[in-house]
């Protein structure tokens, strides 16, 4: 996965705030990585609000 590639958020891994599980099911755009700890690398991904958070990978695919 590319930054700026739109993704859908598919799945999310652990328990997350409500504002955060509102996202599921809803497209962004890569905007950068974050490295996790040691478990691999995240993605930010920015949505049409202008709010952004990221995921793992498995918890997202391209749209």
């Amino acid at each position: 996965m590319e930054i700026g590639q739109k993704v859908k958020v598919i799945r999310l891994r652990d328990r997350v705030s409500s504002t955060i599980a509102q996202k599921l099911g809803k497209i962004g755009t890569i905007s950068g990585y974050k490295v996790t700890d040691g478990a691999g690398i995240g993605v930010v991904v920015k949505f049409d609000d202008n709010s952004s958070t990221w995921f793992f990978e498995d918890e997202i695919k391209l749209a």
